[in-house]
C-alpha cells in the first residue's frame, strides 16, 4: 500500500466535496468525489496508480451517467430572480422620462433606477408607472 496515494485521493475527495457544498449542491463535482473515493480504496488495496486512475475515471463517468436524469430535472427548474420579481410593480417617476434625451429615473421599492418609456413617449416627474421589463440596469416602464 502506498500511503501517499491514499492521502492524495482522500484530499481529492475532500476538495471535491467542499466544491460541491460551496456551489450549493449544484452537482458540479460530486461525480469526482465518488470517483476519488473509489480510487482511494484501490490505493488502500495496493493497486497501481494506473488502476487507481481507471477507477477514478470509470466510477466518475458511471455516477455521471446514472445521475444525469436527476441533474437535467434540477436544471429544468426556473427560479425567479430579483429583476423578474420587479415586472408588473408600480414605480414613481422621480426624473422625467425622455427616451430621445436618454434621461429618466424612477423609484421602485426604495431603489432609484434609470428608466425608459416602453412606447417612447415622455412621462412627467411624479407619474406612477408600471414596470414592463428590465433591460440591464434600466427599467422599461409604461403608464
Amino acid at each position: 500500500m502506498d500511503t501517499t496515494m491514499v492521502i492524495f485521493w482522500a484530499i481529492a475527495f475532500g476538495v471535491f466535496v467542499i466544491a460541491e457544498v460551496a456551489t450549493l449542491n449544484a452537482l458540479v463535482s460530486i461525480w469526482f468525489a465518488v470517483g476519488s473515493l473509489g480510487a482511494m480504496f484501490f490505493a488502500l488495496g495496493g493497486l497501481s496508480f494506473v488502476w487507481q486512475m481507471v477507477m477514478f475515471v470509470g466510477l466518475s463517468t458511471l455516477i455521471l451517467i446514472v445521475t444525469r436524469p436527476l441533474v437535467k430535472k434540477m436544471q429544468g427548474r426556473k427560479y425567479a430572480t430579483n429583476f423578474e420579481l420587479d415586472i408588473g410593480k408600480s414605480a414613481m417617476v422621480i426624473e422625467s422620462i425622455d427616451n430621445q434625451l436618454g434621461q429618466g429615473r424612477v423609484k421602485l421599492d426604495g431603489t432609484d433606477w434609470s428608466a425608459r418609456s416602453e412606447d417612447g413617449s415622455p412621462i412627467e416627474e411624479g407619474a406612477i408607472v408600471t414596470v414592463k421589463m428590465v433591460d440591464g440596469s434600466k427599467l422599461i416602464v409604461s403608464r
